[in-house]
């Protein structure tokens, strides 16, 4: 029998992918799906942090170029945000310098990793941080 990956508290890990790029947020879909985790997707940077809040996800794989607010604009609200404080942060960008990645960990995200990345790499990293294993 196929075992799910499943929370402490039994239920699925839920992930928020934070995604503008269609393409991008299909293959996320697709990797999430497989892997069998609850997910949603928002599209726009300004209707991110409203909808973590509402769904309270273990893990948001955020990119950091969005229309509306940016991912490290959201990324420091939920830091900011006492409630939030077990959501994991995956941050994705297509600019994959040092100082990207150095800043967006050093305003609290878990992870970072860079545009165009492959799937295998994601979802060891999306293990990682939800604490499943690889």
């Amino acid at each position: 029998m196929a075992e799910v990956k499943k929370t402490d508290g039994g239920r699925k890990h839920r992930v928020l992918v934070v995604e503008d790029e269609d393409n991008i947020a299909l293959a996320l879909d697709y990797l999430m799906t497989r892997e069998g985790y609850e997910h949603d997707r928002v599209a726009d940077g300004d209707a991110a942090l409203p909808k973590i809040r509402a769904m309270h996800p273990d893990l948001v794989v955020l990119d950091v170029m969005l229309p509306g607010a940016s991912g490290y604009e959201i990324c420091q609200g939920v830091r900011l945000d006492p409630s939030l404080h077990d959501v994991k942060i995956l941050m994705m960008t297509a600019r994959g310098s040092s100082i990207e990645k150095r800043k967006g960990l050093a305003i609290g995200a878990d992870g970072f990793i860079t545009k165009p990345f492959e799937l295998k790499e994601l979802r060891e990293e999306v293990r990682r941080l939800l604490g499943a294993g690889g």
